[in-house]
């Protein structure tokens, strides 16, 4: 049985979720979802994310994504093999999560994406550290592999070892805010197409310490600027730090354009802020959302969490040919 409450009560413009202590799972208790915003996120209970989860269960967590994007599972005390197994519930694991890491120098299983500061002798990443400036791209608001002719669907982020300074993840409701659009913008949009790379995302932090494979593996993607999300039905626009182009226009003009939808997007009353506690386990659906992560102290400050991410079921639109 799954049990929806309608009431929340966010703590701030942006519905900050409170710091939960860690619960005991009981196997009779219901699932229980409350929303944290009024268009974005919800806490989600009764569900242990350690055990082989039913077919009911499954089918809650779908339903509780379709509606709030993202869900918040307080207590999740896993390990990296229960992550992955929890994560197959949802679809195919996307692959080649820290393609821009070579393999000898990998922390975690390759199916990760490692967004910890941490190196793979457990110590925090220099300043200068190659793989510490290219992360610094997810303080960019952003959809997870949207660089990818297959983009993501559901991200799923696990909290081993977080911080209270700092460190929030912002979560932004891509649905709302097509739904908010004027019925001009709406027309001119519907039908555009755009170019996606890492090398976009990173380029607007002054980073390129590309090698020429990488670059290679780098090739822009393209997908629709407007889709609609198979879950719900809705339509979402689909932005990423990662757009370097609309075809069509002029680079200009599209970058300028592409950052006014961002701003209009990232508004306040469609944004939920989460301020980790150990063991949070959060799930969004990247086909209905942008987030980013907030600055934190990470040359002092250790902040190991590890992501695993779902891919969508195929291209938003035809790539070009190689």
């Amino acid at each position: 049985m799954s049990v929806v409450s309608d009431a929340y009560d966010p703590s701030g413009p942006s519905g900050h979720l409170p710091s939960f202590a860690e619960e005991a799972y009981d196997p009779l208790m219901p699932i229980e979802t409350h929303p944290l915003t009024t268009h974005i996120g919800a806490r989600m209970t009764g569900i242990d994310a350690r055990q082989p989860l039913t077919a009911a269960e499954v089918a809650a967590i779908d339903d509780g994504m379709n509606r709030y994007a993202v869900l918040v599972l307080p207590g999740q005390a896993i390990s990296d093999q229960q992550q992955l197994a929890f994560t197959r519930n949802f679809g195919p694991l996307e692959e080649g999560a820290n393609s821009t890491v070579r393999s000898s120098e990998l922390r975690l299983d390759p199916a990760f994406a490692d967004v910890s500061n941490l190196d793979k002798e457990g110590h925090k990443l220099a300043r200068d550290n190659k793989r510490r400036m290219a992360a610094l791209g997810n303080r960019l608001w952003h959809s997870d592999a949207s660089f990818r002719a297959v983009p993501a669907k559901y991200s799923i982020l696990s909290g081993r070892i977080v911080t209270t300074d700092g460190g929030n993840t912002e979560f932004a409701d891509m649905r709302a805010a097509y739904d908010a659009l004027d019925a001009a913008t709406k027309a001119e949009i519907e039908d555009l197409v755009c170019e996606h790379s890492l090398i976009y995302s990173r380029g607007q932090l002054g980073f390129a310490e590309f090698l020429p494979d990488e670059r290679v593996a780098m090739k822009p993607v393209r997908h629709r600027l407007v889709r609609t999300h198979p879950g719900s039905g809705r339509k979402s626009l689909f932005l990423s730090a990662h757009i370097g182009a609309i075809l069509g226009w002029p680079q200009p003009e599209a970058m300028a354009f592409i950052r006014d939808l961002a701003e209009h997007a990232t508004q306040p009353e469609f944004v939920y802020s989460h301020r980790w506690t150990q063991h949070d386990l959060v799930i969004w659906d990247n086909r209905a959302t942008m987030h980013r992560v907030r600055r934190f102290d990470d040359l002092s400050i250790v902040r190991d969490m590890r992501r695993t991410t779902t891919r969508s079921d195929g291209p938003t639109v035809a790539q070009e040919a190689a």
